[in-house]
């Protein structure tokens, strides 16, 4: 369709096109609309994207914007040779993607030349969607150059997601999820700079509001419990994890104080001194990794434990979790001026365009379901996830099993806690313990626990009635539920483990040391124990004071993360007008390469 000026300052051929444009909808054919450039008239005077009730057409942004208010869309998607809209020209070194805009930031924008395609350039587009955005169309600028990515531009913007820039006549009140990570990264390199005892007194500062806002809290924790159970959406074992009291609030104290104590010489720590060459020495220093993207499910109790950790190793962090918690975070914070080195978000849209931030965020840590991990995973764009996506646990119980360590091991393993990662999922039995009195004292325990039993495939074959064959020997049903399989050795059971657990925290039962570091030395896992619960994979109980999660990763720290897991390092040279020369086959220097004493750590 061919359209002119006249198609819409002329009232009857506006109605005219109008009626067409519909029409066609109608009959599901997509109309595609240009100006007839041999006989457009001149724009009018005073009329050139200037005024709010009319928009001279002189090119496609001023048509297509023209047409949007006409026929009264709902969304106006300009496609450029760029993501979008930026601060400065794209390119420049310090050019930043503007995600919203609105209307009088013009200002605070500096165009650059002209677009590569086209005739008008992103002035005339961001001028042409502010005059829609004020006739009712929301507006996106995205980029369509690229054939493979186009078509899924214009689905991502249609099903909500951020791309692009969005123009919007609504200003959000608090800072956005960009500003917040600079405000965290800013607040993070202060709070490293910060010395050790400094940072030891936020934490002990954090440990006292606990313990004195107690009340406040927990009222703040009976309304989130009163709108999740009102709401019905959260299932009993997120519930349970939401749920505060004044017992955690206790140990929460007492972790954080073991976090303060223990953090006094975390950063800075030098690990590693080589004399390199004469007046030539080299060091491995302990370093904050930077800034945390901390994700939390229904778990407010982690957001302080979390955030004395970051504060303890000199990271700055954004978490998910209730207000008063980071209120009080903020709170002692403030006392040597770091506040903003935490940030709060509270929607998942949030969290996701956290997630993209990877010149801000260094390390992304999800605490939540599986579900929520593979989500944070799939959405983190360049930046590492740390972290475990399930937590299947396991417990054999070997043919020289204690009597009496089965029954309690098992029980707490399973039925003190079954939301937490660390509870037992699987329980793998010696098949000579079968219809032998141990193996009824289990099973009766389980029963009067209440635990739902689901029966493993070779467990089933043997029983004339069995339970519920397992679907999967994959699952972690995270209550009252576990699967009980048979092994004919310990060789079996470690290689059980190795296929159907995700490597976190895997348990023997038996009185036979040597049957136990087998499986101990064998086992590939996290954490591997002897004759304990597998409760007890935890950074408190670790005496690591707390722990930001669980990794079950290869690379950097893996099982309960504490301080040394939130540190990275850097190296420190200190020369005295060094090259690289010197020391070639005929410099004048030679490499030593001696190692160097390292300095007294203190121990108070």
């Amino acid at each position: 369709i061919l359209v002119t000026n006249l198609d819409f300052h002329d009232e009857q051929k506006r109605r005219n096109l109008n009626g067409t444009l519909h029409e066609l909808l109608r009959m599901n054919i997509v109309p595609i609309i240009n100006t007839n450039d041999a006989v457009v008239p001149p724009p009018e005077p005073n009329s050139d994207l200037q005024g709010v009730n009319v928009i001279s057409v002189k090119d496609n942004d001023s048509l297509a914007a023209r047409l949007a208010v006409e026929m009264k869309t709902d969304l106006l998607i300009v496609l450029s040779d760029v993501e979008g809209l930026f601060d400065s020209p794209p390119g420049s070194d310090d050019a930043k993607l503007i995600d919203i805009f609105y209307p009088g930031d013009q200002q605070s924008v500096t165009f650059g030349t002209k677009s590569r395609v086209g005739m008008g350039g992103m002035e005339a587009k961001v001028k042409a969607a502010l005059w829609a955005l004020q006739g009712g169309t929301s507006v996106v600028i995205a980029n369509g150059t690229h054939p493979k990515i186009s078509g899924h531009v214009i689905t991502d913007i249609v099903e909500g997601k951020k791309v692009g820039t969005f123009f919007s006549e609504v200003k959000p009140a608090g800072p956005t999820v960009e500003q917040q990570g600079e405000m965290s990264r800013a607040g993070g390199r202060t709070l490293a700079a910060l010395q050790p005892e400094q940072r030891a007194e936020i934490i002990y500062r954090l440990a006292d509001l606990l313990t004195d806002q107690r009340e406040e809290i927990l009222l703040a924790n009976k309304k989130d419990l009163e709108e999740a159970e009102n709401k019905g959406r959260l299932a009993l074992p997120l519930l349970k994890r939401l749920s505060l009291s004044t017992s955690k609030l206790n140990s929460l104290a007492i972790g954080l104080r073991q976090i303060a104590a223990s953090s006094q010489d975390s950063v800075g720590r030098v690990i590693r001194r080589t004399r390199i060459a004469k007046d030539l020495d080299l060091e491995q220093v302990t370093v904050p990794i930077g800034v945390l993207l901390v994700i939390f499910e229904s778990r407010p109790d982690c957001l302080p434990q979390v955030s004395a950790l970051a504060i303890a190793s000199g990271n700055g962090e954004a978490a998910h979790s209730n207000q008063i918690l980071h209120h009080l975070t903020q709170e002692a914070l403030s006392i040597h001026g770091v506040k903003d080195a935490v940030q709060l978000v509270n929607t998942r849209e949030e969290v996701e365009d956290l997630c993209r931030l990877d010149k801000l965020i260094d390390l992304i840590i999800p605490r939540g379901s599986s579900q929520l991990v593979r989500n944070i995973q799939k959405a983190a764009k360049g930046i590492p996830v740390m972290g475990h996506s399930e937590g299947i646990c396991h417990v054999y119980v070997d043919t020289d099993a204690s009597v009496e360590k089965v029954t309690r091991i098992i029980r707490d393993s399973k039925c003190e806690y079954p939301a937490a990662c660390n509870a037992l999922e699987t329980l793998l039995i010696h098949r000579d313990l079968l219809r032998t009195p141990l193996f009824d004292q289990i099973i009766d325990m389980l029963r009067v626990e209440q635990v739902k039993i689901h029966a493993g495939p070779k467990f089933a074959s043997y029983l004339t009635f069995s339970p519920s064959e397992v679907k999967s020997l994959r699952t972690e049903y995270g209550d009252l539920e576990c699967c009980i399989e048979v092994v004919d050795s310990v060789q079996e059971a470690v290689e059980h483990i190795h296929k159907y657990g995700s490597s976190h925290t895997d348990v023997i039962i038996t009185e036979n040391e040597k049957t136990a570091e087998f499986f101990l030395q064998h086992v590939d896992s996290a954490c591997v124990f002897w004759n304990a619960s597998t409760r007890f994979s935890d950074g408190y109980r670790f005496g690591l004071g707390a722990e930001v999660g669980i990794s079950t990763s290869r690379i950097h720290a893996r099982g309960p993360v504490g301080i040394e897991g939130l540190l990275t390092t850097k190296w420190l040279l200190r020369g005295d007008n060094h090259i690289v020369s010197d020391f070639s086959e005929h410099g004048s220097m030679k490499y030593l390469h001696e190692s160097l004493p390292l300095p007294q750590r203190n121990m108070n």
